[in-house]
């Protein structure tokens, strides 16, 4: 089928009322941005997933993260998003104007730099991220044993979808099928979803980015629905069995562990943490195990896991917005809050 015979069997949809979860936040981003929505039926539903890094992070990641800063000789680096994230006590952009050291990169390797022209600051990187950013944390790593340098930490809070999505599926949550991430498939391969697809007899669909490629995943998923099948509709980027070599040099650093879910908890096997052998990169990041909110009024964690919807927190747009966040999905720029706001979406 064209994309215009897609677009009319999705908008005239009569069938039985499907619900749909993408897990990844630059997904989230793009259906909002094409106005996907708006073309669907009302009996075919998108919901969002936690695949939004900066939203999964817990309080109490962002709280280390705060105390770390207002240590002597020591500074946090991190990209633009996590400055503003609340935290439960404080927020690293309320800590940097108390006097605490953060930095803002572009780059993870732009801490290279920095270590080495102020060699008596510790510099901490904040390593959030999916499969999709791991593998730059191990290339980090692999140029700072190789040149020595032993004032740059890492505080990880690195997470892998496939485990977050099987307790989702264990929670009750109605979900007919997933828009499966396509730059962790790049990464893992389609096949990392086979396993999910036979358990819980739903469908995955690897998707690009562009709303074409969107909504041609969504018609999969609705002419899938109730098979345990992948379907990689993403092929100029991924395989199924991802990139071996990014892999290899994970593996290398890191292995799994049990991490913590903003509105999940705690997931065995679902994050990536140093190995033993290379703790002295680590800046505190198993000791980080609780889920605190700052705001009790805060729905975040219920929309991360598509139990609610945005506009049915009672903060948002009223006291939650992208200039007064009161959660994370409002402050990332892949988080629903955010993209529900500035697109209007309903």
């Amino acid at each position: 089928m064209n994309i215009t015979d897609i677009t009319k069997f999705l908008n005239e949809y009569d069938g039985e009322p499907v619900t749909f979860m993408e897990v990844c936040g630059t997904h989230t981003a793009a259906i909002s941005e094409n106005g996907i929505p708006s073309i669907l039926s009302n009996k075919i539903k998108l919901i969002s997933g936690p695949g939004c890094p900066v939203c999964v992070t817990v309080s109490a990641y962002i709280d280390k993260l705060c105390k770390l800063a207002l240590q002597d000789n020591t500074c946090i680096v991190t990209f633009g998003d996590l400055i503003r994230v609340p935290g439960y006590t404080s927020s690293l952009q309320e800590i940097k104007s108390r006097g605490g050291k953060v930095k803002m990169v572009y780059s993870p390797f732009e801490i290279i730099d920095l270590a080495k022209s102020n060699k008596n600051t510790l510099f901490i990187f904040a390593a959030v991220g999916f499969e999709t950013t791991t593998p730059i944390y191990a290339v980090l790593l692999d140029k700072i044993i190789k040149e020595n340098i032993d004032n740059i930490k890492l505080l990880t809070a690195l997470k892998t979808m496939p485990a977050a999505i099987d307790a989702l599926c264990s929670m009750g949550n109605k979900i007919d099928g997933f828009i499966a991430p396509g730059h962790v498939s790049v990464i893992t391969g389609a096949n990392e979803f086979k396993p999910l697809a036979e358990k819980y007899n739903l469908p995955f669909a690897v998707s690009g980015f562009k709303g074409e490629e969107l909504l041609a995943s969504i018609y999969a998923l609705v002419k899938l629905k109730d098979q345990g099948r992948v379907i990689n509709l993403y092929k100029s980027a991924v395989n199924n069995n991802g990139n071996e070599a990014a892999k290899k040099l994970v593996h290398k650093y890191f292995e799994p562990c049990t991490a913590v879910w903003r509105g999940i908890g705690e997931i065995p096997n679902s994050g990536m943490a140093l190995k033993d052998d290379f703790l002295i990169y680590d800046a505190g990041s198993r000791y980080v195990t609780e889920d605190n909110i700052k705001n009790k009024g805060c729905r975040c964690g219920e929309i991360i896991t598509g139990f609610t919807s945005p506009n049915d927190c009672p903060l948002f747009g009223r006291i939650c917005t992208p200039q007064n966040p009161q959660g994370a999905c409002m402050v990332s720029n892949e988080g629903s809050c955010f993209h529900y706001y500035i697109n209007n979406r309903g």
